[in-house]
């Protein structure tokens, strides 16, 4: 069965959004839409939508008038094992001593490494992104200086891989937290496949907006690997919820933006420890 795209971009958010319910309603209707903030800094937004049948040409350029939209890109996707393609794609990552691997890959995570199980359905938190893999290097640079984080929280956390690192790797239960639910449960799916109920936590919310980050901080680690906005946004906040002597470790960034960010929590307090840019993702290691 052949299926369809049709992919636009624009300039809102709250008319990305309004446009993505209008595709709900077309005729063939679409079997998914999916809404996504462009990570390249140029404050765009993406609305896609997938089609069993070829969508209705007419019907999208109208769709694409009405909210002010650049005309959708039509593609017919060729007939793959999506699944097993993933599965070939997305071999197992090496990070330090982290081996992030999906279940099909079990027999080969290595003795000495510490494994982080992560199905290859979830794209993004797998490891193979630039920002995640200069978290995981980052959390093994800090432990291998001796640094031992008893209070950790991941904002933004996605898969969970870099609060189920740090469970791994130290005693101390972590705290994790994302804004959005189906990222939430995700996480928490992680989390019980590699065994850490009850060593990791992980929360709804805003930022550092919940009472029970409130209560455990200040914190000795935090974790942000989101994007560029939000880390600048989070930048003050960040400042008091860290405690003095203790790291940030933020992603999510490309290199050009990196140097913004770091102006943001160097006037929250923070002095620059470390940096890695792994192809055009930054990763900052930060002291406060």
């Amino acid at each position: 069965m052949p299926t369809y795209t049709a992919i636009t971009k624009l300039t809102s958010s709250e008319a990305a959004y309004a446009l993505s319910e209008a595709m709900e309603n077309m005729e063939p209707e679409p079997i998914g839409v999916g809404v996504f903030e462009m990570e390249d800094g140029s404050n765009l937004w993406e609305v896609g939508g997938y089609f069993t049948q070829e969508p209705n040409e007419i019907e999208l350029l109208v769709l694409a008038q009405a909210f002010d939209a650049q005309k959708f890109i039509v593609s017919e996707l060729p007939e793959i094992d999506w699944v097993a393609k993933v599965r070939r794609d997305l071999a197992p990552v090496e990070a330090g001593r982290f081996f992030v691997y999906g279940s099909h890959d079990a027999e080969k995570l290595p003795s000495d490494r510490v494994g982080l199980l992560i199905e290859a359905s979830m794209a993004f938190g797998t490891g193979h992104h630039g920002t995640t893999l200069g978290c995981l290097r980052a959390l093994d640079r800090l432990d291998l200086a001796g640094v031992r984080g008893r209070n950790v929280v991941d904002i933004g956390c996605g898969t969970a891989v870099l609060a189920m690192a740090a469970a791994r790797i130290w005693p101390d239960p972590v705290l994790a937290s994302d804004i959005d639910a189906v990222a939430v449960e995700v996480a928490q799916a992680n989390i019980a496949a590699n065994g850490l109920e009850g060593r990791v936590h992980c929360l709804e919310a805003t930022g550092f907006d919940h009472p029970r980050l409130k209560e455990a901080a200040p914190f000795d680690l935090v974790f942000a690997n989101i994007l560029m906005g939000p880390l600048i946004d989070l930048a003050p906040e960040m400042g008091r919820m860290t405690v003095e002597g203790g790291h940030a470790i933020l992603s999510g960034l490309l290199v050009e933006q990196a140097d913004q960010v770091l102006a943001a929590y160097l006037s929250a307090g923070f002095a620059l420890r470390h940096r890695e840019d792994i192809g055009e993702w930054a990763t900052l290691t930060l002291q406060r």
